[in-house]
């Protein structure tokens, strides 16, 4: 048996655990970070499949992702725009392609009215809600009572337009059947971005790219850290009792590897669905217990299609499509800095993700190719590299992109799901506030652990 002993024990080697770990470390505090996987990363993790570079998991930088472009910045990292020029696709009803520019999909004019109608009507009630405290909003529980798609269906019975207006925040973000989650939790994914308005445009949400792949941001950080961050060490216990008037109360972190390192705090900076794969001594309060059992991962494939050369450009397409009624609901231009292959990446979510996943691989991959031969036409079927990310089979994940709350849990715990519990402290995107389910708010959680360690620990 290894015996350790730190100020802080960090748990998860992604984006929020390699940035707590600094900010304690920069504070003069004793760190070790233990990660599960035999990687730093977690939710990031670009890497070459059969020759390309791909992002298998978080790769976007938005405008106000301030904390990442803080962290990329103060890293060195470059950054370059997504390609965007030309016309985007948007596939209808009937399944007729129709090339299009700007943000509103080409729909008829009486579903454009609609569509922007509610958009507006949406933008006035995100502007009241605060990314941080949701719940605290006067109709937050009757928001959070009612589902996302069932809202939107008692403002129009045009169906395209609820279709349209529904998948911003359902497949596009929280990747759930639109049934399956609150106004209140869509709320807090376009507050989380600004505005709805924000969240429903590609050129902002999508915005660039970083050279070389956004995984550099935990690794980085985690060079920076050297021999304190241990790869291949699941947590399996984790004892812990808390502060008294006599004393600070402490943690003992048990680990795969006959590992056990004694400190005064323990950050977990990993998806809430792992909570539970950790055994408390003595056992977590009810109310923990009872909110866990409320969150739950999406769940979406991302697909990479990488062909000898961007074609879609040639006949003066930017690579941006989209379609409520696809299999392939988005897809963009992919292509990384540099390089003349050209890339697509597709999403398949929810329910349709359930489905494809019950067909053999090569099927499977067919009907997703076929999906993308709608919008970019038969080239589409044929690329030299076909990937599809499938973060649902990780262990360390079991979803993505991140947790949300099931119907009436956000209004119910949301105000619990990042408080600490005795030298116990949350720190992942998934119970952020800005920058919610993005790295961005991996790094914001990440710098506010580490922040209410170092105020304890002065005390």
């Amino acid at each position: 048996m290894t015996e350790l002993t730190r100020d802080v024990v960090i748990v998860g080697a992604g984006a929020a655990g390699t940035t707590a770990a600094n900010e304690l470390k920069k504070a003069g505090l004793s760190v070790v970070v233990l990660e599960a996987r035999d990687r730093v990363g977690g939710r990031l993790w670009t890497d070459v499949i059969d020759g390309a570079m791909l992002e298998i998991g978080g790769q976007w930088v938005s405008p106000d992702q301030d904390a990442l472009k803080e962290t990329l910045a103060e890293l060195g990292l470059e950054t370059y725009s997504r390609y965007r020029e030309g016309e985007s696709v948007y596939v209808g009803a009937d399944g007729a392609s129709t090339r299009f520019t700007g943000e509103m999909f080409p729909v008829a004019p009486e579903t454009e009215r609609v569509i922007a109608e509610i958009t507006e009507r949406l933008d006035a009630m995100v502007a009241e809600i605060d990314p941080d405290r949701p719940w605290a909003h006067e109709k937050a529980a009757e928001w959070d009572a009612i589902t996302w798609d069932a809202w939107l269906r008692a403002q129009t019975d045009d169906d395209e337009a609820v279709r349209n207006l529904a998948f911003a925040t359902g497949s596009a973000m929280l990747t759930k059947p639109t049934h399956a989650f609150s106004l209140l939790q869509s709320l807090l994914m376009a507050a989380s971005a600004g505005s709805y308005s924000n969240l429903v445009d590609a050129d902002f949400i999508l915005d660039k790219r970083v050279v070389g792949g956004l995984q550099q941001v935990p690794l980085l950080l985690a060079e920076r850290l050297g021999d304190d961050v241990l790869l291949g060490h699941p947590v399996r216990t984790i004892a812990w009792s808390p502060a008294t008037g006599s004393g600070t109360g402490g943690v003992t972190v048990e680990a795969d590897g006959d590992l056990r390192v004694h400190a005064r705090y323990v950050i977990l900076a990993h998806a809430p669905v792992l909570y539970n794969r950790i055994s408390f001594v003595p056992a977590l309060p009810r109310l923990q217990h009872q909110m866990h059992q409320h969150i739950s991962m999406g769940f979406v494939i991302k697909v990479h299609a990488v062909y000898d050369r961007p074609f879609w450009r040639e006949h003066g397409l930017s690579g941006t499509a989209f379609s409520p009624y696809e299999l392939v609901h988005e897809a963009y231009d992919n292509t990384n800095h540099g390089d003349d292959r050209g890339t697509l990446v597709g999403f398949v979510s929810d329910r349709n993700a359930d489905d494809v996943f019950r067909l053999t691989p090569e099927e499977r991959r067919e009907r997703i190719l076929a999906s993308l031969s709608h919008y970019y036409g038969a080239e589409a079927e044929n690329p030299v590299v076909y990937y599809e990310s499938d973060w649902g089979s990780e262990e360390w994940t079991r979803g993505a992109y991140a947790a949300s709350f099931d119907m009436g849990g956000l209004h119910r715990y949301g105000a619990d799901v990042r408080a600490a519990v005795g030298p116990i402290h949350f720190a992942c995107s998934d119970v952020a506030g800005a920058g919610y389910q993005h790295v961005d708010g991996a790094i914001r959680m990440g710098r506010l652990a580490a922040a209410n360690i170092i105020e304890a620990a002065r005390r």
